[in-house]
């Protein structure tokens, strides 16, 4: 009877024994394959501020000579500030009646200053600016400046003076 017992603890100590070491590799196979806090990379993600900055091209986008100098000052003014910027072109017929819908979609986005290169672009803004007097107008062409409508001339200082005035939009805010 005895040797009935001493064979029903040896295989307890044997299954416990058994336990433990699978308890033991299971936490080192754990430890081993946890990633590393420090080894990890840092997020690629940027973080903007909440104020935006969209410009209205027409179907070129920012290949375009005169948009490519504005989209470089914007991307230059989001680097000081953290603004978020984005382009829009207007695709297809190049006439104000078919861009006043795009101006009116960058609005519609909640952009804090709109920005627009090229005659029809311009023109559709400046058609668009009374009706929306929350939003800032940034204009690089020949026209008229008017409540929220700043005009830039184009020329040789168009990137300078498009950064300085969304310096002064965003006030320096990141």
């Amino acid at each position: 009877m005895s040797s009935r017992f001493w064979k029903a603890g040896k295989r307890r100590t044997v299954s416990a024994a058994l336990a433990g070491a699978c308890l033991v590799g299971t936490v080192g196979v754990a430890v081993w394959l946890a990633p590393d806090e420090a080894a990890e990379p840092p997020a690629r993600a940027r973080q903007y501020a909440v104020t935006q900055a969209c410009l209205l091209t027409d179907q070129q986008g920012v290949a375009a000579a005169e948009a490519a100098v504005v989209w470089g000052a914007m991307q230059d003014s989001s680097a000081a500030t953290a603004a978020k910027v984005s382009s829009l072109p207007v695709i297809g017929d190049q006439s104000v009646g078919n861009a006043v819908p795009y101006a009116n979609t960058l609005v519609a986005r909640k952009c804090d200053v709109v920005l627009a290169v090229g005659s029809t672009q311009v023109a559709a803004v400046t058609q668009i600016a009374p009706a929306n007097p929350a939003v800032r107008f940034l204009v690089v062409g020949d026209t008229e400046a008017s409540g929220n409508v700043t005009v830039i001339a184009p020329g040789a200082q168009t990137r300078a003076k498009v950064s300085e005035a969304l310096a002064a939009a965003f006030g320096g805010r990141k």
